[in-house]
């Protein structure tokens, strides 16, 4: 009899865990270029990771514009293998798709890649882009990702890759009105440190469009501490954000926040739903 209901114990752990896997979160994050989900989502990211929840990374664009002495083939080539480096720091699996840097359309073709990125990830949450960016190329994979909130559950559209069941919920990185507000002071480091794998960027190209390459240090302790230049403190609206969901005084203590925007076609869950889908918010 103990023997007996031992076994049943263990199929039931195993049913369970089974099934808690099924029903995990699943996350995808597209950016433009090939550093972009870092920077928008990479402290969410470690933090689903963490608690083991998947979570995929997609540059629209291979980077192959983005520097001031190189290009093209060498340079998509470089970017990539950081890209794939940044992945094994966040802990996410990073997907670099081959349209031109500075070039990005929004074109049936490249719906129907974001489609079938979506579907196949089997994503409940989706990030981009917000539709209003400063870059032709956030610009488009904000749309692109739109154009696709929807077409993502219909069979009809990519039949190749079977459609989602339930749609998953979109956002845009926002911080002037957010929806939702993420705690990521237990990941600024790591989110820097995953970031700096990307050196064509945050050490050559980004330094030099703002006129201060010669002020990157060569040492790469010292370079981390460069990276801070790309963490702030909340804004307003992002801690009034952050105290809908994290109680006082917790809230007015975070310093460092990854916050997100329902997107327009995105359905709309209530509060509930969005504590389900961001179970690292504690």
């Amino acid at each position: 009899m103990k023997k007996q209901f031992l076994l049943m114990l263990s199929a039931f752990v195993i049913f369970v865990a089974v099934n808690a896997q099924d029903n995990s979160v699943r996350v995808i994050v597209f950016g433009a270029h090939p550093d972009d989900c870092d920077l928008e989502a990479g402290g969410i990211a470690i933090k689903f990771a963490k608690s083991g929840y998947k979570v995929k990374f997609v540059a629209m664009t291979n980077g192959d514009a983005g520097h001031q002495s190189m290009g093209g083939g060498a340079l998509a080539k470089r970017r990539m293998a950081e890209a794939q480096e940044a992945g094994r720091r966040f802990g996410v699996e990073y997907t670099v798709l081959d349209n031109h840097d500075g070039e990005l359309m929004p074109t049936l073709e490249n719906r129907l890649k974001v489609i079938r990125e979506i579907r196949n990830w089997k994503a409940d949450i989706v990030i981009t882009h917000p539709s209003n960016d400063y870059h032709p190329d956030h610009r488009y994979t904000s749309l692109l990702v739109q154009d696709a909130s929807f077409m993502v559950i219909v069979p009809n559209v990519a039949p190749d890759t079977p459609p989602l069941k339930i749609n998953p919920v979109f956002f845009w990185s926002n911080t002037t009105d957010p929806d939702i507000a993420v705690d990521i002071d237990g990941e600024a480091d790591q989110k820097l440190y995953a970031a700096s794998a990307h050196e064509s960027q945050f050490f050559e190209w980004l330094p030099w469009l703002d006129g201060t390459l010669e002020k990157v240090p060569a040492n790469k302790e010292e370079r981390l501490k460069f990276m801070k230049i790309w963490l702030s403190p909340p804004t307003d609206a992002v801690r009034q954000c952050l105290k809908k969901w994290y109680k006082e005084p917790k809230a007015s203590q975070i310093k460092n926040a990854e916050a997100f925007k329902l997107a327009d076609y995105s359905r709309k869950p209530d509060h509930d739903e969005l504590l389900k889908l961001f179970p690292i918010i504690k």
